[in-house]
């Protein structure tokens, strides 16, 4: 039985979350400013995306080894850290982060979500080409 190539899967599993995602905000713009104004005003929400954002980000974190021979598994790794920076900065100081976020996707909710699903397909499409 052969070994899991944890970096390209969850590289896969990250694209292809993220491409769907913006693909979602694509066919219905306004959801994810709908998102977060629930979240902004639920500490509960707030508690619980922060929570799972680190959760996953520490798997990702923890699975990938830095390896400077393997970009992804490096790529991968970072995104892992800055997910789990990103959980914390949600935690402590989401009255602030999301203000941020409210403020850009007013203006620029299209230009997210097609950077989302071009980052979701590159990281899916890397992800598979690491399995090979």
């Amino acid at each position: 039985m052969g070994s899991i190539d944890v970096t390209a899967w969850s590289a896969m599993l990250l694209g292809l979350t993220a491409m769907f995602a913006g693909i979602g905000a694509l066919r219905k713009p306004g959801a994810w400013r709908t998102m977060l104004d629930e979240v902004e005003s639920s500490p509960a929400l707030q508690f619980l995306c922060g929570l799972m954002e680190l959760v996953i980000g520490a798997g990702v974190y923890l699975a990938n080894p830095w390896l400077p021979s393997d970009l992804l598994a490096c790529v991968m790794k970072a995104m892992g850290g800055l997910m789990m920076a990103e959980a914390l900065v949600i935690l402590g100081f989401v009255d602030v982060y999301s203000q941020f976020w409210l403020r850009s996707l007013t203006h620029m909710h299209r230009g997210w979500a097609l950077s989302t699903v071009l980052l979701g397909l590159g990281l899916t499409v890397l992800g598979s080409l690491h399995l090979g």
